[in-house]
């Protein structure tokens, strides 16, 4: 298997900083903006696609088509949240061809039951480790260079000290990124890193309010974590403006007063490469 960009992204000394998209807009906005790689996040598919909070509702066909929209429009690697392969290894050997196919850099995979939920939720369920072990070989199995990222959501279930020895096993079936989901103190951090740091890519997740300490890129890559996301925070943006957009328009029957935080239509269309596009559609009226 010969290397993919994100793999040999991944050996550089800086950490790679994720930011969550949901769609092909936000990709081409993150890409634009310069990140090496993006993470789509399955929580922000359900926040907006189907308006409901990340409680597993959200299906691989829906991020499979997600994920073909964005890396027809960007050709930044993506990272894709693919919750729990929806399924047993054989459905997780499907969700993986289909992502891949979909253009996916990489493909996370957790071991919560199924329905999931956020991981920074309460009451969430487990497969056993060696249930997910067998996932991870079914999806090593069957892809051709996408990353498979182990992720443990046993923190809040069976406690620090079960975590890292399930994190132990999916590193032994082969994860090539380890994700280890709500750690509460930067005492856990420190060991997660001391105990597989040296040993395979660590992801770090921030999410603003959730159970982890949020730090920056920076401090994260001095802790010694490879990869940062900040899934939801692209949408916990969105959700704010718009509700503040939504009051202005409401109150004022106009968006004048709003008018400093927008863009018009020639910034949006100069933002899309509007005329670049339909330039390109004259060329190929004219005869060559």
């Amino acid at each position: 298997m010969t290397a993919s960009p994100l793999r040999t992204r991944l050996q550089a000394q800086t950490a790679l900083l994720c930011p969550g998209v949901y769609d092909a807009f936000s990709a081409a906005l993150a890409a634009a903006a310069g990140f090496e790689a993006l993470y789509l996040s399955g929580a922000s598919i359900a926040y907006t696609r189907l308006g409901s909070p990340d409680i597993g509702l959200v299906g691989m066909t829906e991020v499979a088509d997600t994920l073909a929209r964005i890396t027809d429009r960007v050709a930044t690697p993506v990272i894709v949240d693919a919750d729990t392969g929806w399924g047993n290894a054989l459905n997780v050997e499907r969700t993986v061809r289909t992502l891949e196919r979909a253009g996916a850099a990489a493909i996370q995979l957790e071991d919560q039951s199924f329905p999931k939920r956020c991981g920074h939720l309460q009451d969430k369920a487990l497969i056993p480790a060696s249930e997910m072990a067998g996932k991870l070989r079914a999806a090593r199995s069957v892809r051709d260079q996408a990353l498979i990222v182990a992720r443990t959501d046993a923190i809040a279930v069976e406690g620090f000290d079960a975590t890292l020895d399930r994190a132990e096993a999916y590193v032994d079936a082969g994860a090539d990124v380890l994700f280890i989901e709500a750690p509460e103190s930067r005492a856990q951090m420190d060991a997660i890193v001391a105990r597989f740091g040296a040993r395979v890519p660590l992801l770090a997740n921030m999410v603003e309010g959730g159970k982890t300490p949020l730090a920056s890129v920076q401090d994260l890559q001095q802790i010694g974590y490879r990869v940062v996301i900040f899934p939801g925070g692209t949408v916990r943006a969105l959700a704010r403006t718009l509700q503040d957009y939504f009051a202005t328009l409401h109150q004022d029957g106009t968006t004048a007063a709003f008018r400093d935080r927008m863009l018009d239509f020639t910034g949006l269309n100069a933002l899309l490469g509007t005329p670049d596009i339909l330039q390109r559609g004259r060329d190929y009226e004219t005869e060559r």
